[in-house]
C-alpha cells in the first residue's frame, strides 16, 4: 500500500537555550543557546511521519539553494519526486528558552509563483493507493495539471487535503479535508467557536463538493461532515499544556493510513485522534529528533532542567536505576520522588552498565526505550544516562538537593550518601512495595508467552 505526499516542503529549526538577562541593546531576552535541530516540514514532515509506518513517496518542488541541500539532508530516506520550485526554500526556525517559545523567524516565506510540475511527479500521483496533500500555501497546488492528476486519481483512490488559507482550493474529488477551527472559520466567514466547526463543515463541504469535511477543534477533538448525514464529534484525549507543533499533520497522516488500511472514514479519524493525542504525550514534533539527536543533547536538558529549576529557587530530586520493564512499584516510587521537590532527573544506567550489573541477557529493553518510558511518565522531567556501575559520577556532576531511593535501605547506608554530603545534598527513602520487581514481572512474562 503506496500512500503518495503531495505538497510544498520547508526546512524547519528549533533553536533552545535559557535566557538570564536582557540584551544591553536593547530590552530584550539575550538566549544562551544549548542545543539545535532541523527536520523536515510541511509536507515533508508529514512524509518523515507516514515513513515508519508504510511506503510513502514525497511529490514536491525544490530550490538548489544551501538551504535545500539541508532539507534534502532531513528527508534523506524518502523516495522523493521532485521538480525545480524557482523560488527560495522557505525557513521556519523557533527560538524557546526553558521550553517557552520566544520568537519565530520566516526565511523565504512570501508568495511564490506557481512551480512547473514534471511528468514523474504526475506519474507517482497516478500510481498512489492513497493521496494526502499537504497544502502549505507555496503554490503548487494551484498547478492545473497537478490539480487535473489529482482530480483524477481521486476518482479511484481517497484523497485527503490539509488545507492552507494561502493555498489552493481542495479538488472536488477529495475523501476528506481536514482544516483546523480557525482555518475553516476563516474559510466559511464565521466567528471562531466550537459551533463554528459544525455550521463551517456543512458550508466548506457544499462548496468544495468534497465527501466530507473534518474540522479539527485541538484538545476539542474533531468535527466531521459528510453527506447529508448528521455531524460527527470525536472527542479528543486530554493531553495537558504540550507544543501543539505538528498536530495537524499527525492528524492528517493518521486519516491517510487509516484509509489506506481499509477502515472507513469514521473509524480512521477516530484512530487519528487517539494517534495524534499520544504524539502530543509523547513530546510532538520533538519525538521525531530522538533517533539523530546524540546522548549528550540528553545529557544537557537534564542539566538544564536543573538549573532552570534552581535559578527559580526550586528543589531539584533525582533518582537512579536500571528500570528494565517499567513496572508499578517503580512508578510509585518516581512518583513520590517528584513529590519532594520541584523536577525530578531519572539517573539511569546505560545499556553496558546494565549487563555489567545484571548479566548478558539484560537489558530487556533497550536504553531508548527505557528513556521514551520514562520520559513519557508526567512526574519525570529528565533523563541522564550513565556508563558507570554507580550513579555516583553522575551525582557529582548533577549536584541534586535529594537523592531518592526506594527499598528497604536507610539514608544512611546509601551507597551515594557521601557524595551528596559533598554538596549538602540529602539521601532519603521513599516506601517499599514487594512483590513488584522486573525480574518477577520477566518471569511472569516467560511463563504466559
Amino acid at each position: 500500500m503506496r500512500i503518495v505526499v503531495v505538497g510544498d516542503v520547508l526546512l524547519d529549526r528549533d533553536v533552545a537555550g535559557t535566557s538570564e538577562r536582557l540584551s544591553p541593546d536593547a530590552p530584550v531576552p539575550v538566549v544562551d543557546v544549548c542545543h539545535a535541530t532541523r527536520r523536515a516540514g510541511g509536507a515533508g514532515l508529514v512524509a518523515t511521519m507516514l515513513a515508519a509506518d508504510t511506503d510513502v513517496r514525497l511529490v514536491t518542488v525544490l530550490s538548489d539553494d544551501d538551504n535545500a541541500d539541508e532539507l534534502r539532508s532531513a528527508i534523506e530516506g524518502i523516495t522523493v519526486i521532485a521538480g525545480p520550485s524557482g523560488a527560495p526554500t522557505p525557513v521556519k526556525t523557533r527560538v524557546s528558552s526553558s521550553g517557552h517559545a520566544v520568537v519565530r523567524l520566516d526565511e523565504g516565506c512570501e508568495p511564490a509563483p506557481v512551480p512547473d510540475v514534471t511528468e514523474a511527479m504526475l506519474a507517482e500521483i497516478a500510481n498512489a493507493d492513497v493521496l494526502l496533500v499537504a497544502d502549505y500555501g507555496r503554490g503548487l497546488t494551484a498547478n492545473e495539471r497537478l490539480r487535473d492528476a489529482l482530480t483524477e486519481r481521486g476518482r479511484t483512490v481517497p484523497v485527503v487535503w490539509d488545507p492552507h488559507p494561502k493555498g489552493a482550493a481542495p479538488v472536488c474529488s477529495s475523501a476528506v479535508v481536514t482544516p483546523n477551527l480557525s482555518e475553516a472559520a476563516a474559510s466559511a466567514g464565521l466567528p471562531v467557536t466550537l459551533d463554528t466547526a459544525f455550521e463551517a463543515g456543512r458550508v466548506l463541504r457544499d462548496r468544495w463538493e468534497c465527501a466530507a469535511v473534518a474540522v479539527t477543534v485541538g484538545e476539542r477533538g474533531v468535527v466531521v461532515t459528510s453527506d447529508d448525514a448528521l455531524p460527527v464529534h470525536v472527542p479528543a484525549p486530554a493531553v495537558g499544556e504540550v507544543d501543539p507543533c505538528g498536530a495537524g499533520d499527525r492528524f492528517a497522516a493518521s486519516v491517510a493510513l487509516g484509509l489506506a488500511r481499509g477502515d472507513d472514514l469514521t473509524a480512521a479519524v477516530g484512530r487519528a485522534v487517539t494517534e495524534t493525542g499520544r504524539f502530543l504525550r509523547d513530546g510532538g514534533v520533538a519525538s521525531l529528533d530522538t533517533a539523530s539527536v546524540p546522548l549528550r543533547s540528553r545529557v544537557e536538558d537534564a542539566f538544564l532542567v536543573a538549573r532552570d529549576t534552581r535559578a527559580a529557587g526550586g528543589t531539584v530530586v533525582a533518582t537512579g536505576g536500571c528500570f528494565d520493564l517499567l513496572h508499578a512499584g517503580h512508578a510509585r516510587t518516581l512518583a513520590a520522588a517528584r513529590d519532594l521537590g520541584d523536577c525530578l532527573v531519572v539517573c539511569l544506567n546505560s545499556d553496558d552498565s546494565v549487563r555489567r550489573l545484571k548479566g548478558p541477557e539484560r537489558p530487556i529493553m533497550t536504553q531508548a526505550d527505557r528513556i521514551d518510558l520514562l520520559l513519557s511518565l508526567a512526574c519525570v522531567d529528565a533523563v541522564l544516562v550513565f556508563d558507570e556501575d554507580t550513579p555516583e559520577a553522575a551525582l557529582r556532576r548533577l549536584q541534586p538537593d535529594v537523592w531518592v531511593k526506594g527499598g528497604d535501605y536507610s539514608a544512611s547506608s546509601l551507597p551515594e550518601a557521601a557524595a551528596l554530603a559533598e554538596w549538602g545534598g540529602r539521601a532519603v527513602t521513599v516506601p517499599y512495595h514487594p512483590g513488584r520487581s522486573t525480574t518477577r514481572l520477566a518471569s511472569a512474562i516467560e511463563r504466559v508467552s
